[in-house]
């Protein structure tokens, strides 16, 4: 019976160590073919940005190919269910945002789990916004604007790029913590929304810095604050909620990679490791600076945290559309 025990434990170890050379060897051959980077959204926009300033320097890195697959529609539900779907070998990719951890909130049922079904890779980037108004509005702060709101329940409506977007879910989160009742005016993009606001068509806001300044500038707009903790640098003189009106308000967009689950522990240490090495890179960093995003990385761990965080808080925040 001995001779079996020690047989038996003998034979187990040495599976284990094949188990784990093999893992090694898939790290240590990954990656062997193209890497597809998948992106929710249609070009041009933040998350394209971030992923096409990551590509070409991955692909430089791993020596393979990586091919950015726009795939937009669906409030990033379309480009979640491929991924969902993808075998968890490293090869595919997605770039995530706050609309993908706010999904499970605004619909009651997704072809996916926003949690087990996706490995979370690193944290790319966050993204605070600034709260707009439309000159007509007798506002010249935050505290002002929301008196005026409560005095006119549903009378002002603000801008969005579409249920899920950042600039919906900002107003949401503020309308959650304050009481106010302002009406959602949808459009079909960013670019629309912040139309609709320097010509009138709508009265609030909530959008990044980059977009915004033109127009704060020449007195299109006003700006009222800032959503982030801390003062935004191109905008030093702008206070932010949480000093002027609501301690610990805060708000980002923010964009961070994940895989499929089932993928191996050491393709996600080294993707994470090779992404984070390309978000120190100056003119990585200033690219992202440019759209209004403060590039960050993380470990697997952080963005896990991060995105589960995220599912929380978005639940206690809006209601199901679906």
């Amino acid at each position: 019976m001995t001779t079996l025990r020690t047989g038996l434990i003998g034979s187990l170890a040495i599976f284990f160590s094949m188990v784990l050379n093999l893992g090694i060897c898939a790290a240590q051959e990954y990656p062997s073919k193209p890497i597809r980077f998948i992106v929710p959204y249609g070009a041009g926009g933040a998350a394209d940005i971030s992923t096409r300033v990551i590509a070409p320097r991955l692909a430089a890195a791993f020596g393979q190919h990586v091919i950015v697959d726009n795939r937009p529609g669906g409030g990033t539900i379309i480009a979640s269910t491929l991924l969902a779907k993808a075998v968890g070998d490293g090869y595919t990719l997605m770039n995530a945002n706050v609309t993908f951890s706010a999904n499970p909130a605004l619909h009651s049922k997704l072809p996916y789990d926003s949690i087990k079904d996706f490995v979370p890779i690193t944290l790319i980037d966050l993204m605070p916004n600034v709260l707009l108004v439309h000159p007509s509005i007798a506002a010249t702060s935050i505290s002002e604007l929301i008196a005026l709101v409560k005095a006119k329940p549903g009378k002002l409506n603000y801008a969005s790029a579409g249920i899920g977007s950042a600039n919906h879910l900002n107003m949401e989160l503020l309308k959650s913590v304050t009481g106010i009742n302002v009406v959602n005016i949808p459009y079909q993009g960013g670019a629309q929304a912040m139309t609709s606001i320097v010509g009138g068509e709508t009265q609030l806001l909530f959008v990044t810095v980059p977009p915004a300044l033109p127009h704060i500038r020449s007195g299109r707009v006003r700006v009222l604050a800032a959503t982030s903790t801390k003062r935004i640098a191109t905008l030093p003189e702008v206070p932010t909620i949480s000093e002027a009106f609501l301690p610990g308000f805060d708000f980002h967009e923010w964009h961070g990679v994940l895989a499929p689950a089932g993928i191996p522990k050491e393709v996600v240490s080294r993707l994470n490791r090779e992404i984070n090495k390309i978000l120190m890179v100056t003119e990585v960093r200033e690219r992202l600076s440019s759209i209004g995003a403060e590039a960050t990385g993380s470990t697997p761990e952080q963005m896990a945290q991060h995105v589960q965080s995220e599912v929380r808080k978005w639940k206690k925040v809006v209601k199901p559309v679906d």
